[in-house]
């Protein structure tokens, strides 16, 4: 995918926390990556050069895009890592082994220890995760150790042992860190009751343990014990910047598929999401067309049987936001109210929703992703409409911009396929029109665009459009007859207002069917010929690159020449406007200049003689 083509596509990427798959041309799966924000991220990947050679080449094999967004950069990081294991992208190094994030192990043994591990074993053990910050999560265990007295010895502590009294407490026990189980000080209830407090803040539920602790730090700060109040504030933060909990991967919910519905009249979007082992794997919206007496229990019955047999899934659960008649033997369908179920819901219906926003901002500004058996349909039907000698695989046009008697600037944006070939749009800085004049600036761009794909040997359009009237379509055309390239190309001229196509010679003006796709087709290109050249107009204004044509006047400065805007609006009524009263804006000498300037039509001569005192002032500092 190249940068023009990823252009297309910019605008439909979302700012949201989530996780890009890469496909290729064979719709294969070349990357799965994360991002905090994935317009961001993705875009990096088209807008910079690439010293690993890796990353250069997936980029030439990427054909489409896919993303899904979550609720945090946690989530992120998790869903990331369960579709690199299911999938095995061909590009993605990292993750694709038995590694995976840490998780929290509370053993099934007597008095349980707790730890961090990496291998989560089929042993009964609780396992609480994973947690995408080791860092993090050590430091919230060696706050449950300072805080809750656990052990951490490997002693073997049944009952018959501890009786027997083969072990003695250790130095942990003296410092406090440990209560002595292995000699009897500490009953198993009570070890219980402190591992249920460690559940509570591993699984997320610190209300209550950040309350006792700020209660603890003021306390020992009313004791102007301030050193152990900022240690408790320090356990308070951390505790508050602590996530211990993610739906992307949830031991509540191991395998199921979970399906989200929004309607708008006959047209249907499902989301699917697809759940194993306990993790997300698959992430899909689709789009259904339904018939208006068709209730929504109905279509999403429909969408689930189509969706899970795509996908090949054979889940035993359907998670759904509303029952549905969905008789497949063995699957037990759940409309869930709460938990880790109702998040995987609500994160489905985040993704649908956001799926038919874009859709619907794509369609407000006619973006909508074609195919090139589409595109090349609406360029066939523009060839007929217009009766074009040949299909207009490349399409260009020209518009002028200016601002308030502003030098005039011109832009060409050129279409290839029915698709933006920005490499190819083009500024142009008016070199020989003074003053504004919108029908030599057209003779002059025109002229030199194609003097030089003709110096060039380089391919001609098959249509070019003129946005403006007649009189900068019949410029056009002159140039393009001194040229001698009459006949190699089509020129249209594109009403500003009404958006009717003429043709020079035609007394009638074409009007295409309102909703049609050749018109639709033309609105775009006149709208982006708009953007690129309004766009230019402002950096040239923002740089300073060009001034005021009343600027240019001698004896006349910036500052008169404002107040005449800022009074009369624009040069036109400017040059319109008797002496008198461009008098009362800016005195009887001021006024006398810009009157002489536009009455006597010496606009030439003024410029050479501002050029002349240009060259005299450049030569005397050079003699300094």
């Amino acid at each position: 995918m190249t940068q023009q083509e990823f252009q297309q596509i910019a605008h439909t990427i979302p700012s949201n926390p989530g996780i890009y798959k890469y496909y290729d041309q064979a719709n294969e799966l070349l990357y799965v990556g994360k991002a905090k924000s994935l317009r961001k991220r993705v875009g990096s990947y088209f807008s910079k050069t690439f010293v690993n050679y890796k990353t250069h080449e997936l980029v030439q094999r990427i054909k489409r895009i896919e993303f899904t967004i979550v609720d945090s950069e946690q989530d992120a990081f998790l869903l990331e890592n369960s579709l690199i294991k299911q999938f095995q992208p061909r590009f993605n190094i990292d993750l694709k082994d038995d590694k995976t994030y840490p998780y929290i192990v509370i053993k099934k043994e007597p008095f349980p220890r707790i730890f961090l591990t990496r291998r989560k074993l089929n042993d009964g053990s609780e396992y609480l995760g994973p947690f995408t910050s080791v860092n993090k999560v050590r430091e919230l265990l060696d706050f449950i150790r300072t805080a809750i007295p656990l052990r951490t010895c490997k002693l073997n502590l049944t009952d018959n042992n501890i009786r027997k009294g083969k072990f003695k407490v250790c130095l942990e026990y003296h410092l406090g860190n440990c209560k002595g189980p292995c000699e009897g000080k500490q009953t198993k209830e009570d070890y219980a009751e402190h591992l249920s407090q460690v559940r509570n803040i591993l699984k997320g539920n610190l209300s209550a343990v950040i309350q006792h602790f700020k209660s603890e730090m003021k306390e020992y700060a009313a004791a102007l014990d301030f050193e152990k109040a900022e240690l408790t504030r320090k356990k308070v933060e951390h505790l508050e910047n602590y996530q211990a909990h993610s739906v992307i991967v949830s031991r509540h919910v191991r395998e199921a598929d979970v399906f989200s519905i929004l309607r708008e009249g006959d047209i249907a979007y499902v989301n699917f999401l697809n759940v194993q082992n306990g993790a997300i794997v698959q992430t899909h919206t689709s789009r259904f067309e339904a018939h208006l007496d068709e209730a929504n229990a109905e279509v999403l019955a429909f969408a689930i049987a189509n969706l899970r047999s795509i996908f090949n899934s054979h889940s035993s659960e359907i998670i759904v936001p509303f029952p549905v008649d969905y008789p497949e033997e063995g699957v037990i369908q759940t409309v869930p109210k709460g938990g880790d179920k109702k998040k995987l819901l609500d994160l489905s219906e985040k993704n649908v929703n956001y799926f038919r926003e874009e859709l619907r901002r794509k369609t407000m500004l006619q973006l909508e992703e074609k195919s090139d058996s589409d595109r090349h349909k609406t360029l066939l039907q523009l060839q007929e409409d217009l009766q074009l000698p040949e299909i207009p695989i490349r399409i260009e046009c020209f518009d002028n911009s200016n601002f308030h008697g502003s030098y005039p600037v011109s832009a060409m944006v050129c279409f290839k396929h029915g698709l933006p070939s920005k490499a190819d749009y083009r500024h142009f800085n008016v070199k020989t029109v003074k003053g504004i004049d919108d029908f030599a600036t057209m003779k002059e761009v025109v002229y030199r665009r194609y003097s030089r794909l003709k110096d060039e040997a380089a391919p001609f359009p098959q249509l070019v459009i003129i946005d403006g009237g007649k009189g900068q379509l019949n410029a056009a055309l002159e140039s393009i007859a001194e040229l001698q390239l009459e006949g190699r190309m089509t020129l249209v001229g594109l009403a500003k207002n009404e958006e009717e196509l003429f043709f020079a010679n035609d007394q009638e003006p074409i009007r295409l069917p309102y909703n049609s796709e050749s018109l639709k087709l033309i609105r775009r290109i006149r709208d982006e010929v708009h953007r690129f050249g309004i766009s230019f107009h402002r950096k040239k204004r923002s740089q300073g690159s060009f001034k005021n044509e009343l600027e240019t006047i001698r004896g006349v400065g910036k500052n008169t020449a404002e107040e005449l805007l800022k009074a009369f609006k624009s040069v036109k009524k400017i040059k319109e406007t008797p002496e008198e009263e461009l008098s009362k804006v800016v005195g009887a000498a001021k006024a006398k200049l810009v009157k002489a300037y536009y009455t006597n039509g010496d606009v030439q001569m003024n410029n050479a003689k501002t050029e002349q005192e240009k060259e005299q002032n450049k030569k005397g500092k050079d003699q300094a």
